[in-house]
């Protein structure tokens, strides 16, 4: 039976970032990166992978373990992390694996399957018809993020990574640019010359990108004759996209498809670099990484949301996205129901962790700042104890969820603990109608907490902002 899904996508345990959705036969299969609840770095995990039918979205199955950090023989002590995977179908019917190392390992690695959810094994790395690895000869750009489209018989991978203001390294800018690289029908030797794709902040002077040029996170498809380029943007927060007729040059800006901090270029304008929280940031902030999918004519972009006040800890989500007429997409905002489609029903019991939007009465800025309200979780990595909560509401703060259905509302109660002293107002609109006042009282223990809720019939978000002293944990809320 068919059950709502939430964003995040996945159970509150896990935490699948760099998120790279693939139709195989008649299931959505689900790639990425994986990374570990209290670590201390990006993609600490091995590779795992997700499905679904596309006759129940619903219904995920963890497959398990398709890949450990040991097999690739430059990684046999497991030191370094499994950066961003992306998954294609060879023409010889076997799913291909392209990969790349952390802490910027100049290589791209290629493990093989018979099964799109199987053991996957090492094959080889990238490399120029001489033996040469890609990424190893002078001039050559670090590999980094590879996604791989096979079109009429050809094989393209797309690559790469740019400097931004925050994380400039001059022993390795020289070296970052976006590339694209038709390969061999063996699917790993380099055919031609490796060719520029997107243009980065050194050069987009005059290109329609500014503002927007690419860093990282390529991703690619192909819709209606025409090539759609996935990327993270400088600003780091946005994917945005980019359309050409030709699968390897020729790009132009599209727009933003999806911002992790719900942000719209419209409202914020800036880098969004700054430590300060900002009025127009919606969530904490971090990388985002993500790719495009279309599933029974209706589009979706996956992405990654960021939790426990770390950059390392983030989780698959999922926006319908809108495609016009003449080819373009409209920017998503963040939601609460993601790939369900539609607003979730106004009664039943929900999860804090599943708002949307998350930030303090001046808004929000990056997920690494210690001070501020966070999704979390208690236990260890891949535990569920009793799943994820909203950890450390004081006065000001805001939990948005977007959107229900609500059709003769009774009341709205909030599981909840902690030292907070004061009252959540709920609204029907960020800066809407207050339709319910819940009291809160210190407690030590998980405890409910009710009120009368008058809303209109129909769809509403409804926004929690606490007014008063100390501190509120939110694990729950339910609607009557």
């Amino acid at each position: 039976m068919r059950k709502q899904m939430v964003n995040p996508l996945l159970p509150t345990y896990e935490y699948i970032p760099d998120c790279e959705p693939q139709v195989f036969g008649d299931r959505l299969y689900l790639y990425g990166s994986h990374d570990r609840f209290g670590g201390g770095k990006y993609c600490m995990n091995d590779y795992v992978c997700w499905s679904a039918p596309l006759s129940d979205l619903s219904d995920w199955y963890f497959h398990g373990v398709i890949y450990t950090k040991g097999q690739d023989p430059d990684n046999s002590d497991g030191r370094e992390e499994l950066w961003a995977p992306c998954v294609v179908r060879g023409m010889d019917d076997r799913y291909y694996m392209y990969y790349c190392l952390g802490h910027w390992y100049p290589k791209i690695s290629v493990a093989v399957c018979d099964t799109p959810d199987g053991r996957y094994e090492f094959l080889g790395h990238v490399r120029y018809a001489d033996g040469v690895e890609l990424g190893q000869k002078e001039g050559d750009k670090i590999p980094f993020d590879p996604a791989v489209l096979i079109d009429d018989g050809r094989i393209f991978v797309y690559s790469g990574c740019a400097p931004t203001p925050i994380l400039l390294r001059p022993e390795i800018d020289i070296r970052k640019d976006s590339q694209c690289i038709e390969l061999e029908q063996d699917m790993l030797t380099v055919k031609g010359e490796p060719r520029k794709f997107l243009p980065t902040m050194a050069d987009s002077e005059g290109t329609g990108f500014e503002g927007h040029e690419f860093f990282e996170a390529s991703a690619i498809r192909k819709y209606m004759g025409r090539y759609y380029c996935t990327y993270s943007s400088v600003k780091l927060h946005e994917l945005c996209w980019a359309v050409s007729d030709q699968p390897d040059a020729g790009f132009t800006y599209g727009g933003v498809l999806v911002s992790n901090g719900d942000i719209f270029p419209e409202t914020h304008t800036n880098m969004a670099f700054d430590s300060k929280p900002d009025r127009n940031v919606k969530y904490y902030i971090g990388n985002n990484h993500g790719n495009l999918i279309r599933i029974g004519g209706e589009y979706y972009i996956f992405y990654h949301r960021h939790t426990n006040h770390c950059m390392f800890c983030r989780q698959t989500c999922v926006e319908r996205v809108v495609m016009t007429e003449d080819g373009r997409f409209l920017q998503a905002r963040m939601t609460s129901y993601g790939l369900n489609g539609m607003p979730l029903a106004g009664k039943g019991t929900y999860e804090a962790a599943i708002a949307c939007n998350l930030y303090e009465r001046e808004g929000a800025s990056f997920s690494n700042r210690a001070d501020v309200p966070v999704i979390t979780q208690e236990g260890e990595d891949r535990e569920c104890l009793p799943g994820q909560f909203i950890q450390g509401i004081r006065n000001g703060v805001t939990a948005g969820y977007r959107s229900f259905v609500f059709q003769n509302a009774g009341g709205i109660t909030l599981t909840a603990r902690g030292d907070g002293r004061g009252v959540f107002l709920v609204r029907d609109e960020e800066d809407g109608n207050v339709v319910a006042e819940i009291a809160m009282e210190p407690c030590t223990d998980w405890s409910d907490f009710s009120a009368p809720l008058s809303i209109d019939n129909g769809e509403h978000p409804l926004y929690l902002t606490f007014t008063g002293t100390g501190t509120v944990d939110l694990l729950n809320l339910t609607l009557l």
